[in-house]
């Protein structure tokens, strides 16, 4: 069961960087850029979305791309090099959020002042199985989109797309979706962190079930000025943490194993084997724009499972580009996807920070968009990189094992256990299908994907040891 629980003022979101570029003499004509946010004369911590039109490629496009002369058009779409406002972060997208991209995509980027292009990198182009279940409110809402997934290529001024589809029989390929269109995230400059000067607010700690809350009763959109409501906004997502932190604090301190088994509210009966609670980075930590998500929270009854991602975007961060990294994703997915909020509920750095994700309390039952058929009574944890072919750092192994061992033990889950799902649908398991899945799963287990990496798939039975033993079993 999923309750839609509306506790935000959602407001509109401001703000892009643009820079004054030579416009290049392209062969083709080349469409504007359409900005899904307004130009302002600096970068504003929310960051803004280029959205730039895919055209099919002509014999002399195709031939500057690689791609064969004679390649049909409604088989081959692309953009040619050109400048763009500065951007970390690209995906194509497209409009059906049901009509998969069979074939491969491809972009360049020129790093930003240096002229320089990247090699051609490849997008991940089976993301739909990263979604909210289907006849989900957020998945009818009419917003959602087909994507890739996305691809962080660090501070950029240019970029180049192919995409190719795949064979389909002799003399035949099969057709690409329409409204194919590339998207260029730029994350904003890292928020400054004040020292918090409002007021803590109680809140009631979960049961482990939870399945509604009291509403913040809050003046409508244009009541309040919009800096006021965005701090409004910004107050309401911290307060769910709030009996964990002060409002507005940028992380959740760790506790021992002790605390944390004080402060936990577990299922009746349950034994409490709860891990110690990990440090966790809250969203106002990582500078998420409260204003650009849905206004609800949205929570299922329990949490079951925890399913493992990687976020695919690629290895080529710092860690002190962690959050940059996660606000460009947030935004690809809200803004470029149409989702009511970042879709995983935690995510990892290489480093082996943890990450508040999905608004609506790290504590709680918060129904995310990670697993397609699976996001009811689960939680989707994503490790920032592509680990398909690359190990996954011991550091977010371990993390992982940490986190699961508090989150999950809250509601009386054994890490090394199994468990039974219903499948929403996800096709690899049909619609009310009853699944036996392991209490720490890969998303692979729920759905026919690559994800997360079969490197980081192989690390999981490690993940379960150590989780187990971090709660005392």
């Amino acid at each position: 069961m999923r309750a839609l629980l509306a506790t935000s003022i959602g407001v509109t979101c401001a703000a892009a960087l643009t820079l004054p570029l030579a416009a290049p003499a392209p062969a083709v004509p080349v469409p504007a850029p359409v900005a899904h946010a307004p130009a302002a004369p600096a970068a504003e911590p929310s960051g803004s979305t280029q959205s730039l039109p895919l055209r099919p490629l002509t014999d002399a496009a195709a031939r500057a791309t690689g791609e064969p002369a004679d390649s049909p058009s409604s088989a081959a779409q692309g953009l040619r090099q050109r400048d763009a406002q500065r951007f970390s972060l690209v995906g194509v997208v497209w409009d059906d959020a049901d009509a998969e991209l069979h074939g491969t995509v491809q972009v360049r980027a020129r790093a930003s002042g240096t002229g320089r292009w990247s090699g051609w990198q490849d997008l991940e182009t089976h993301n739909t199985d990263h979604a909210a279940d289907s006849g989900s409110a957020e998945r009818a809402s009419g917003k959602v989109r087909g994507s890739t997934a996305p691809l962080w290529v660090g501070d950029s001024d240019g970029v180049e797309v192919r995409v190719r589809s795949q064979d389909a029989g002799p003399r035949s390929r099969a057709p690409l979706p329409e409204g194919l269109r590339v998207e260029l995230v730029d994350p904003g400059d890292d928020p400054q962190q004040p020292p918090t000067t409002l007021t803590p607010t109680t809140v009631t700690p979960t049961t482990g079930a939870p399945t509604s809350v009291t509403p913040v009763t809050s003046p409508q959109p244009g009541a309040l000025p919009d800096s006021a409501a965005l701090g409004l906004a910004a107050a309401e997502s911290s307060a769910v943490n709030a009996d964990l932190a002060p409002l507005g604090a940028t992380e959740i301190p760790a506790l021992s194993k002790a605390e944390s088994e004080e402060q936990a509210v577990v299922a009746a009966g349950a034994k409490p084997f709860v891990g110690p609670r990990p440090r966790i980075v809250t969203r106002k930590g990582w500078g998420a724009d409260e204003s650009i998500r849905e206004r609800a929270f949205a929570y299922t009854t329990t949490v079951k499972a925890a399913f493992i991602h990687h976020s695919a975007t690629g290895n080529n961060y710092t860690c002190s580009q962690a959050p940059s990294v996660l606000r460009s994703i947030y935004r690809y997915h809200v803004k470029s996807s149409g989702w009511r909020d970042f879709g995983y509920n935690f995510a990892v750095d290489k480093c082996g920070n943890i990450y508040e994700g999905r608004a609506g309390g790290v504590t709680k039952a918060v129904l995310g968009a990670h697993t397609l058929g699976f996001n009811s009574n689960s939680m989707g944890v994503a490790v920032l990189g592509t680990h398909s072919s690359k190990n996954p750092p011991a550091a977010a192994v371990t993390a992982i094992a940490k986190l699961t061992a508090w989150k999950l033990g809250l509601f009386g889950r054994n890490p090394l256990g199994k468990v039974t799902l219903v499948s929403g649908g996800s096709g690899k398991y049909k619609k009310g299908a009853s699944v036996k899945l392991h209490v720490i799963s890969g998303h692979r287990d729920g759905f026919a994907t690559e994800c997360p990496g079969i490197r980081l798939y192989k690390k999981l039975g490690t993940a379960r040891t150590s989780s187990a033993q971090l709660q005392g079993r």
